[in-house]
């Protein structure tokens, strides 16, 4: 019986949820820059997951599928008429530097190299923020971003030309 019950898709949303839920509110947020819309982002996402859970085929890692809903969700809340009314794009990078994003960031001793790749253009960001802090191959970021391994790896070319000398300039070296 408690094998049954482990299978529902409850049981599967919620085992999800605790695994990735952190994961999943952080890229969004990093992506926004919007502690509130992220929070609200990251439950479209998991209601998402869960309207689709029994479509899941396995043909990716569970969180390249996270992920991809993730970014899609953040995508169209970037893209949303009344964000751009309310919250002007140079507004809501200033409000990504908020202590969350700090926290978040320090564990990782990379707080002045978080801010300087929230400053890059939205795919740019998208594509470090995939292979770098979400741990995806490339192969992974192309398909959550749905563009051919070969535009990741130009994107990730092309951040890294803009963030060097910004790395240089802040003292932070180039490795």
């Amino acid at each position: 019986m408690e094998a049954r019950l482990e299978q529902t898709k409850e049981a599967r949303l919620s085992a999800l949820m605790q695994e990735y839920g952190t994961k999943v509110l952080r890229l969004v947020y990093l992506l926004v820059g919007d502690r509130s819309a992220a929070e609200d982002i990251t439950q479209d996402v998991f209601v998402k997951v869960y309207r689709s859970l029994d479509g899941f085929r396995g043909e990716s890692a569970i969180q390249t599928w996270l992920y991809k809903i993730a970014v899609n969700e953040s995508k169209g809340y970037l893209r949303s008429w009344a964000l751009r009314r309310v919250f002007p794009v140079s507004r809501v990078f200033r409000q990504s530097q908020t202590t969350v994003e700090a926290e978040a960031l320090e564990k990782l001793g990379r707080e002045n190299v978080a801010q300087l790749v929230m400053s890059l253009p939205a795919a740019y960001r998208e594509v470090i923020l995939l292979y770098y802090y979400g741990g995806l191959s490339i192969a992974e970021a192309a398909e959550v971003l749905g563009v051919s391994e070969g535009t990741v790896r130009t994107r990730l070319h092309r951040a890294r030309q803009q963030l060097k000398p910004l790395l240089i300039e802040e003292g932070l070296g180039w490795t």
